[in-house]
């Protein structure tokens, strides 16, 4: 008898400091997905979409020409190509297969109106926040992105989410520069 308590207070010993541990952890990861949801959400979701928003239907085929712009996106192009690398690297995040349509980065053929865009862009906004809820997810799987210089063990949910936030607003630096070229205020310079 005096065993079996010593045994069980042992156990009770040993995971108490481990479900401590575990809880600051799952403590810490809480906090993680908190800022990431923050930045995506309210900064570069909110200012990205606003911007495709902004651009008046007709001017989506727009692109600069002239100077070191030759040859450069369209400002259809620049939303497709960000949207479909959200939704790559979001399925990476994931230990998710791409979706087809992505393609080689470009997006699908297929978004031709100023409204297929815009969603096609909240679309991939949605996968990159349901990877950002994923973050301390131990039993969903992360995998390497052929577009991601994360590769084998460097590729982690957070390198590849974090990836996705800075093209996305390196995107958005160009979209910026597009819809000014067009004379429009970007609506995140309005505030």
């Amino acid at each position: 008898m005096k065993t079996r308590r010593t045994f069980a207070l042992l156990i009770i010993l040993l995971g108490v400091p481990r479900a401590a541990a575990f809880a600051q952890m799952d403590s810490a990861f809480a906090r993680e997905r908190a800022n990431f949801r923050l930045a995506l959400h309210q900064t570069i979701r909110a200012n990205i979409v606003s911007a495709a928003q902004a651009m008046p239907a007709d001017k989506y085929g727009f692109a600069p020409t002239a100077g070191e712009f030759a040859n450069v996106r369209t400002f259809s192009r620049q939303l497709r190509h960000l949207a479909a690398t959200n939704f790559i690297l979001a399925a990476a995040a994931l230990g998710q297969d791409p979706p087809r349509d992505a393609g080689d980065e470009e997006g699908p053929d297929s978004v031709i109106t100023k409204q297929q865009h815009i969603a096609y862009l909240e679309h991939s906004f949605d996968a990159l926040e349901r990877a950002v809820d994923a973050i301390g997810n131990v039993h969903i799987p992360v995998r390497s992105s052929p577009i991601s210089p994360f590769q084998g063990a460097t590729a982690t949910r957070i390198s590849l989410i974090a990836e996705a936030m800075i093209h996305s607003y390196d995107h958005y630096g160009q979209i910026v520069e597009y819809l000014r070229m067009n004379g429009i205020i970007p609506p995140a310079s309005r505030r």
